[in-house]
Formats: structure tokens, sequence, C-alpha cells
């Protein structure tokens, strides 16, 4: 039977960047001509998939490499609400030991080489006994640890999450930086580079921070913040690349609309709802376009303000709350990739093949 390359991606964090940096690896094993699989064997966030919970990310991974017929596999153990509590007090180890080798064989047939995602860092999971390093243990994986930018705060936090591993006499294969501020990224892959080596753990790829991946679609913030549609269904994938509390007079609010921009303002100020519709309707064909806008206040304009946003094709979102209540909690979205992000898998894979040694990778294992 041949050994099949067994990755296991793990972070000092989560929201790190472990599934962008799968979609990646993925697609750069298969272009060198390997037969790949994925799983995540401990998800925490979950979609309903038919009559199954899958998590979210083997979903995406699925989706993009049509193998969907294998969510079953990809995403054995799901942490739906209240199964920590159920755990605690009545354990089932040997069972889910066995959910996850069950799978892990069953997606390995055949194939060269498999993806393991992690959930979060080395120790999340001990709660139902199976942490990323008791997963990488179990599956005998090599590990890739995920870490963002940063010098001496990044070496500290692989450190402690490496004890944990080598307390598992689980390999490190090496760490890839990710997010990366792009006017830093000399200085951060110099001092890492050599800071990582002091420590004995190769450094595997830098990868610079890209606007794209950071940014939500409308769909999403639409979503996040349970925001009712007023118009403009066809352009929710648009990117938001700027939010505008647009509380100022029209004069002031129109220096600072840009392209991307989704503008936030009470849904009685008809002064700036008909700015964003001009601006956005003059500039079309010169690559600029408002991404959309977020009436808040609960108030809708009158019928014919409205006619004109349904011609803008903007996407035009509703709220109840306050206008700084909706802006704070754009401010702290955090978006995952989805299926329909065709330009940020794109992108994902672009940086992955232009910035990672995947050919370092494959020799270490």
């Amino acid at each position: 039977m041949k050994k099949i390359k067994n990755l296991f991606l793990s972070a000092i964090h989560q929201n790190a960047g472990k599934t962008t940096i799968a979609l990646g690896l993925y697609n750069v094993l298969r272009e060198k001509g390997l037969k790949v699989a994925f799983m995540k064997p401990v998800g925490q966030k979950v979609v309903r998939v038919k009559n199954n919970q899958v998590d979210k990310d083997s979903y995406l991974i699925g989706e993009v490499y049509h193998c969907w017929r294998k969510f079953k596999q990809m995403s054995p153990i799901t942490l739906e609400r209240g199964f920590t509590e159920k755990y605690i007090f009545h354990p089932q180890q040997d069972m889910l030991r066995a959910e996850i080798e069950k799978s892990f064989n069953f997606l390995s047939k055949g194939k060269d080489a498999i993806i393991v995602e992690g959930t979060g860092h080395a120790g999340v999971g001990a709660v139902i006994d199976f942490s990323n390093a008791d997963v990488a243990s179990l599956l005998k994986s090599k590990v890739i640890i995920i870490s963002e930018g940063g010098i001496g705060k990044s070496i500290d936090e692989i450190i402690l999450n490496k004890a944990l591993f080598d307390l598992k006499k689980v390999e490190i294969l090496g760490v890839i930086i990710n997010k990366v501020l792009p006017d830093k990224f000399e200085k951060i892959e110099r001092i890492l580079s050599q800071g990582l080596k002091n420590k004995g753990i190769p450094l595997l790829g830098v990868i610079p921070l890209d606007p794209i991946l950071k940014a939500p679609t409308v769909r999403q913030v639409m979503n996040q913040l349970e925001l009712g549609l007023l118009c403009g269904a066809s352009n929710l994938d648009a990117h938001v690349q700027h939010t505008i509390v647009a509380a100022m007079e029209p004069q002031n609010m129109i220096r600072h609309l840009r392209d991307g921009a989704l503008v936030i303002t009470s849904g009685d100020r008809i002064d700036n709802i008909l700015v964003s519709i001009s601006t956005h309707i003059i500039s079309r064909g010169i690559k600029f376009k408002i991404a959309g806008i977020i009436l808040t206040g609960g108030m809708i304009p009158d019928d014919k303000i409205i006619e004109l946003l349904k011609q803008s094709e903007i996407p035009v979102l509703l709220s109840p709350h306050d206008t700084y209540t909706v802006a704070g909690k754009i401010e702290s979205l955090i978006c995952k990739i989805e299926k329909t992000d065709k330009d940020k898998i794109n992108k994902a894979m672009r940086l992955v093949q232009r910035h990672v040694d995947v050919d370092l990778i494959i020799k270490r294992i």
C-alpha cells in the first residue's frame, strides 16, 4: 500500500487563513499530478446539506473541487449546538476516534495526498478529547502551522503551539505566514525566516494580505446582519471595499465615495441617497460603482426614490437599527470564503502557488 502525503493545517488562532491555504494547496498539488482529498475531522461551523450537518469549510472545498458526494466523510464530527455539553457528561471518545479513522481511510483510498484542516490553534477540541494535536497524532499527519504577520508575537505563539504537537510526538513540517501587510512583506519574510531557522522550523511561505480576500460581499453583510432587501438582488455578490457612514452633508459625503463603497445612511437622508445613485450611474463604464446602500432607522424613502434605486441596480438593504450601530457591526464582521466567491477562490489559488514552496512541502513529506 502506497504511503499517502498527509498534511495537517493548524493555526495560532481562528481565522488565520487555513481554508484559504487549503484551497490553494489542493489546487497546486492537483496541478502537480497528485490525486488529492480533503477533510476537516472536527468542524465548529456547520451548514445543512440534505440530511447531513456538514462543516462549512468541507462544504466549500467539496463544492469548489466537485467532491460533494463525500461530504459525510470530509466532515465526520460537527460540533452543533449542545454537542460539547452532552459530551462532557457522556464522553464517547472511542466512537469519535472510530469515526475520524474510518473517514480518513475512506478518503485516502486511491489518493496521493490528503489535506486535513484543523480548527483554530493546537489545543482547540481538547474539550471533546480531540484537539488538533490529538487528531494529527491519531492520523499520523505532519503539521503546517499557519500564522499571521508579525515578529515577536508570531514566533512566541508558533513555539507555544509547537509544544503541544511535540507533546503528542507530531512532526512540524514548517510554518506559513499569512496576511502580511505589503509594505512590511520583505522585512517580515527576512526576519521570520531567520527567527524560525534559529528554532529549527522551516519557513514554507509568506503570503501578502490581499484586500479582495478580506472584503465581504453585500450578500454576506445582509445575511450576517439579518438585513432586509429592498432591491438590487442581482448585484448582491459585489465586494465591499469601503464603508461610508453618510451622516454628513452630501457635498462632504461625495468626497468619500470610492469604488466598492457600502453607504450607510438613514432612510430619510434623501440627499445622500440621491448622491449615491447619481455617482453610481454617472460613473458607469469607468470602473466605479457603489457596492450597496444600507438604509437605517427602519425608514424607507418615497416610492419615486425607490424607483430610482431600482433603476440603478444598486443592492439596497434595510435595517431597523441606527446608522452607527450598523456601522459597528460591519466593522466586526468576519466573512469566510463562500462557493460563490469565484474571484476570492481564484485569488487564494494564485497566492499559494506564488508564495508557498509546495515542492519543499512535498519533499519534507
